[in-house]
Order: structure tokens, then C-alpha cells, then sequence
């Protein structure tokens, strides 16, 4: 018998990631019916030296302290995620956190885990904030070697 596909679904600590997330589950993990995917749930998280430039900045205990803040960061980011799924009945999830440029964080679990499509959730961010901070889904978009879903919030009325 095949393994399912694999579906990659990133997340960080923005409401739009756990969105997305939320809006995959209802959709494609939804309770008593067969799940064509294996659900794979990956955190980037950025180095320190990421950070601070080129990492020269800063003293070694600032340096530990920011590495401490991300990781329990990310720590609890994929315990949100757990939640989540634990709360819409997924449970045959994998969970992973990597340090490194989500770009390439993404995209080589792409190809490490052979996923069949990547689930972002989008900032809703700008031309010009896109310009100068980068858009980590138009650059998957670009370079994932497979289906790259982008799941936008909607904007809420007023």
C-alpha cells in the first residue's frame, strides 16, 4: 500500500500562519473521513545571528538570552500548532522545528520530506514592506519544488 503524499504546513507565531494551519485542518483533516495526506507541521525559526546582522554585535550573554527567547518561541509555536490539531482530531501529525532563513528552511523540507504541497499563510503584507522584508511565500512560490498553497485571511468588515 502507498504512503499518503505528504503536505508541509509552516508555521511561526502570527495569527495568519495559525490560520492557515486552522483553515487546512478544516479543510483537508476534517473528523471521520480518510485523510489523503500525512500532515507534516514545520516552525523556521531565525537564527540569532540573523538578528543582529552578521552577529559581531552584541555581548555572548545577549547573544544566549536571544537564543533562549527564540527557541522558546518556537517551542511555543508548535505547541499551539499540537493544540490545534489535537483539538480538530489530527493526530497523525509530525511536528519540526529549524533554525535558518524560513526561504530555505521551507523549501528544503520540501524536498527533504518529499512533500507534495506547501501551506503558507499570508501577512497580507505591502508592495513596500514586500520590497524590504521579503515575502517568504512568493519566494516558495517560486523555488518549492511542489504545489504551493497560500492561504489569505479574510479581512474582517468593519
Amino acid at each position: 500500500m502507498a504512503k499518503n503524499p505528504v503536505m508541509l504546513v509552516a508555521v511561526d507565531e502570527s495569527e495568519h500562519s495559525f490560520y492557515a494551519l486552522e483553515w487546512t485542518l478544516d479543510h483537508f483533516f476534517a473528523p471521520n473521513v480518510s485523510h489523503s495526506f500525512k500532515l507534516h507541521v514545520i516552525n523556521a525559526r531565525p537564527s540569532p545571528a540573523s538578528l543582529l546582522g552578521m552577529g559581531g554585535i552584541g555581548s555572548g550573554e545577549f547573544v544566549t538570552i536571544l537564543e533562549t527567547d527564540l527557541k522558546r518561541t518556537a517551542t511555543r509555536t508548535i505547541e499551539k500548532a499540537k493544540a490545534m490539531c489535537r483539538d480538530k482530531s489530527v493526530d497523525n501529525v509530525s511536528m519540526e522545528i529549524v533554525e535558518g532563513d524560513p526561504r530555505n528552511v521551507l523549501c528544503d523540507a520540501v524536498e527533504r520530506n518529499r512533500a507534495t504541497i506547501l501551506v503558507l499563510g499570508s501577512h497580507g503584507y505591502g508592495v513596500v514592506k514586500r520590497a524590504v522584508l521579503g515575502s517568504v511565500s512568493d519566494y516558495c512560490a517560486h523555488h518549492a519544488h511542489c504545489t504551493v498553497m497560500i492561504v489569505k485571511r479574510p479581512k474582517l468588515k468593519h
